[in-house]
């Protein structure tokens, strides 16, 4: 079943901040033209597909949340089809707090940034894990490289999501964007530095 992001998130206190801060009207009108929310669109899976890291937000049985970071090589999230994602869990630090939490409470949330054009996409839904023994064809999907082990796959069904606003998101870029956006420069440094060279001789 197909949610709007407000119809989960916005709690009847956070409607009641709303209208004490004027916003309520507009998320009103928001929610009014989500009505045909048909899950991921072009716009979404493309973003998603960019992604090499995002934020994940689980709750643990004693009522607390938890929001863990997970990287990869960029794409490794995956869109199976317009409701859901899937991407493998890598081995790590051995805490298994997000995989524990998974198993008393299966809701997450989700983050993705896209800090260079200061974009960001929040996610909401239900997430099953499936260990490795049992995940054959899954892994194929979600495996990037081969020198990556995946100890699990986390596949998420999407009930929500929101496009959220451009403020106070300052832009940063990885290594190879830095490298995308040197490289003209490189190279017409290196061109002009061979015709210095034969003006020297």
């Amino acid at each position: 079943m197909a949610h709007t992001f407000g119809s989960l998130a916005f709690t009847t206190v956070v409607k009641e901040l709303q209208e004490r801060y004027g916003s309520r009207r507009q998320y009103e009108r928001l929610a009014a033209q989500g009505a045909s929310y048909q899950g991921l669109g072009p716009d979404e899976r493309e973003f998603i597909g960019e992604r090499d890291s995002f934020y994940m937000a689980s709750i643990g049985s004693t009522g607390w949340p938890y929001v863990q970071h997970r990287g990869g090589p960029k794409g490794f999230l995956k869109v199976l089809d317009n409701q859901t994602i899937a991407f493998g869990d890598y081995r790590g630090n051995k805490q298994y707090i997000s995989t524990g939490n998974l198993l008393t409470d299966d809701r997450v949330a989700l983050i993705l940034v896209d800090y260079p054009r200061q974009a960001r996409l929040k996610i909401l839904g239900h997430a099953k894990i499936t260990e490795r023994a049992e995940a054959r064809n899954l892994l194929e999907v979600v495996r990037d490289e081969e020198n990556i082990f995946v100890e699990r796959v986390y596949v998420i069904h999407v009930d929500a999501f929101d496009w959220n606003c451009q403020q106070h998101i300052t832009p940063r870029f990885t290594v190879d964007e830095i490298r995308t956006i040197l490289a003209p420069f490189e190279e017409r440094l290196q061109t002009l530095e061979a015709e210095n060279a034969r003006l020297r001789t």
